[in-house]
């Protein structure tokens, strides 16, 4: 491991021609989001609050349904913004040096920083649509939220079928506990990574798979890495530079 100055990483930034740069909860926490697995995540302060990010619990418990309507509803009333991190990433996307985004947040700020969407690659999925778990049907959050604000505890899906409702229990487009990634979403992870010449890796602890696994896949493919977080990560050993610090104030610096 080789922890790194910011000058030093940005010579290995500035070589580079087609970066990846692979973004976990530690890149939002200063837009007001919290990560899940640090000293003030949520499931470090409540482990119980892993129950709503496991599919066989949402599905067959209303009480874990309910509450994670509240607690989208709560998020959704924040208006969460892309912070300095998110759009300092976009500068190198208008350069022509970006190849993806990769992203194990499903909030949705690289697409608000001014990503094409075409870039961005939301590994888990998107808390900003939902789909019924019975017939597919998918809509906007928003509209749902609304049905929550309104009084409906735990909304089920309203999509005419015969004389009546589908009724199907509607849940956020993220990839829970206990199912599989999009396929499509995670093959095109892969080939980003596959073509690239340097990955940054921000804001992640990289101890979540399939995405942790993609530092040592782009090492394997003769790619560069850089680890830009604010405690260890698990690959921080793998990393040809290490950057240790306030991402906010780490992020432009590196990519200005």
């Amino acid at each position: 491991m080789h922890l790194a100055s910011v000058d030093e990483a940005r010579e290995r930034l500035d070589a580079a021609s087609r970066i990846v740069v692979l973004t976990g909860a530690g890149i939002s926490t200063a837009a007001g989001i919290p990560d899940f697995r640090g000293p003030q995540g949520l499931w470090t302060q409540d482990p119980d609050a892993e129950l709503v990010s496991t599919l066989s619990y949402y599905l067959e418990d209303e009480d874990v349904r309910r509450t994670a309507w509240q607690r989208r509803l709560a998020q959704a009333t924040d208006h969460h913004q892309p912070t300095d991190a998110h759009r300092a990433l976009v500068a190198l996307e208008h350069q022509g040096r970006l190849s993806g985004v990769v992203t194990q947040n499903t909030d949705g700020l690289h697409l608000d920083a001014g990503h094409s969407p075409a870039v961005v690659h939301e590994i888990h999925g998107s808390a900003r649509t939902c789909r019924c778990e019975r017939c597919g049907h998918r809509q906007p959050m928003a509209q749902v939220l609304a049905r929550v604000g309104a009084g409906e505890a735990d909304p089920h899906c309203q999509q005419p079928e015969g004389r009546g409702t589908c009724d199907g229990i509607l849940r956020a487009t993220v990839v829970l506990f206990g199912e599989m990634l999009d396929p499509h979403v995670l093959q095109a992870c892969v080939d980003a990574v596959e073509r690239c010449d340097l990955l940054v890796a921000i804001g992640s602890t990289l101890a979540v798979n399939p995405a942790a696994a993609l530092v040592p896949f782009a090492i394997g493919n003769g790619a560069r890495v850089v680890i830009v977080n604010n405690a260890e990560t698990e690959h921080d050993d793998l990393a040809h530079d290490v950057l240790r610090g306030d991402i906010q104030d780490l992020v432009p610096r590196l990519v200005r």
